[in-house]
């Protein structure tokens, strides 16, 4: 009997009782990784809420906590440049448990700190560590999850960072109630938790591949195979740091990092300004605006899972036609808010447009466990999220240098419109001389 596919489905090598226990260990490293990643975001989205708190009780003004919170965004970037890598090396199990620890504890020390320069350096630090889990685990997942199915895995996991927002925002809120006495410092101090609970979890029960249950590595399609034999090749004989010239002598991988760097452009953009647009131009106060500012994140959270699921069935070789198309509807209904007053339309738009925007970030990752496949999809993951936090970074400078030029949300929405037609430009760009296959086989 061929073990590789039964009937009509691909048991990528095993027998029927032994893809079982394959299945039960991708599905269990898939829920786990993708829950402790939800719950990171408790030591990394706690700021917002504490800094109205601590601008009032320690007197810092908005200059001082606004370069605060922005420091994160810097060293969780350029961390990933790094992470992907190193994780590879050191083993991306202990990678993940190390940094989401640090991470905790860091939180908590900082949470017992008075000096604005030592709170800073250690929101920093936090960074960095946060940066250790994301590349890692899409390494993690890759060599759980074959080719065919990881635009499921990944968007899977980074819809979870969607309902990590909502996850910080509640347990900093926990915190609050629970721990009035600690006034800010209940938010970095309290919500934490869960993650050393999460941490010991995923150390205790995920495996780092199948043959730490006793199985063989699940074999890939003739071209994937073929793809990642030769990587293994280069990698053994050009050293454990080539992957990075390797992914950057490829130049449809820079199209990539430009493409996601547009994407978190435009992602931040809304989700930064959106609050400001309901309050200053249409009136409406936190309250009366919390459904139209919460349709974002939940329209974000759906798009980056389905749409990466449904390219594993009809782009799994080449998902930049599923970008061309998310860069696409995008950009059209971002336009739609220009001169738009109805509440209704707005919050259906920016439903739509998160969606799709947010899709984008989903593709990515499963593309980028194309290119580096089990053998260095991490490093592809940490260079493509350095790229997406760069253009993070800048968004805020650049959509408020736009709106305080021209005191015009049309034109900032136009801005970001346009970012969704640059991303369509490249998709076609990298997409031409593809036809069926985006991995190489030969390095350059």
């Amino acid at each position: 009997m061929d073990n590789n596919n039964i009937g009509s489905k691909n048991m990528f090598g095993y027998s029927e009782p032994d893809y079982k226990k394959f299945m039960k260990g991708s599905t269990t490293t898939l829920l786990i990784f993708s829950v402790l990643y939800c719950f990171l975001y408790t030591g990394r989205l706690n700021i917002s809420q504490a800094l109205p708190e601590m601008e009032a009780q320690m007197g810092w003004n908005e200059l001082q906590l606004g370069i605060l919170s922005s420091i994160l965004f810097w060293t969780y970037g350029l961390g990933h440049l790094i992470n992907g890598r190193l994780g590879e090396i050191f083993g991306v199990k202990r990678f993940i448990v190390v940094g989401a620890v640090l991470s905790a504890v860091v939180n908590i020390i900082l949470g017992l700190q008075d000096s604005l320069v030592a709170i800073a350096i250690l929101w920093g630090v936090n960074g960095y560590f946060q940066s250790m889990l994301w590349s890692p685990g899409m390494a993690l997942l890759a060599k759980w999850w074959p080719g065919s199915r990881r635009g499921f895995a990944t968007g899977f996991a980074n819809a979870f960072s969607s309902v990590g927002t909502a996850a910080a925002w509640a347990m900093v809120l926990i915190a609050f109630a629970l721990l009035p006495s600690l006034g800010w410092r209940a938010a970095f101090i309290v919500p934490v938790i869960s993650i050393f609970v999460m941490a010991a979890i995923f150390f205790f029960v995920v495996k780092e591949s199948p043959k730490k249950v006793g199985l063989e590595e699940f074999k890939e399609e003739e071209a994937r195979s073929d793809h990642e034999g030769e990587l293994a090749r280069i990698v053994a004989e050009k050293g454990k740091m080539y992957p990075y010239a390797y992914l950057f002598k490829q130049w449809r991988f820079d199209c990539w990092c430009i493409i996601i760097a547009f994407s978190n452009l435009a992602r931040y953009g809304l989700l930064t300004f959106i609050p400001l647009y309901f309050s200053d131009e249409l009136g409406l106060d936190v309250k009366s605006g919390m459904v139209g500012t919460l349709v974002l994140p939940l329209g974000m959270a759906l798009g980056t899972f389905i749409v990466p699921w449904l390219s594993d069935k009809y782009w799994s070789n080449n998902r930049l036609p599923a970008v061309l198309i998310c860069a696409l509807v995008s950009a059209g209904t971002v336009f739609i808010l220009t001169n738009s007053t109805n509440l209704a339309l707005i919050v259906t738009v920016l439903f739509i447009a998160g969606f799709f925007i947010y899709a984008i970030n989903g593709l990515t990752w499963a593309y980028a466990t194309d290119i580096g496949g089990r053998v260095f999809g991490g490093t592809a993951a940490g260079i493509l999220d350095w790229a997406a936090y760069m253009g993070a970074a800048v968004q805020a400078i650049v959509f408020g240098a736009v709106l305080e030029s021209t005191g015009n949300w049309n034109v900032v929405f136009i801005c970001i419109a346009a970012t969704g037609l640059v991303i369509a430009v490249l998709a076609i760009v990298a997409g031409r001389g593809v036809g069926a296959q985006t991995i190489q086989r030969k390095a350059s």
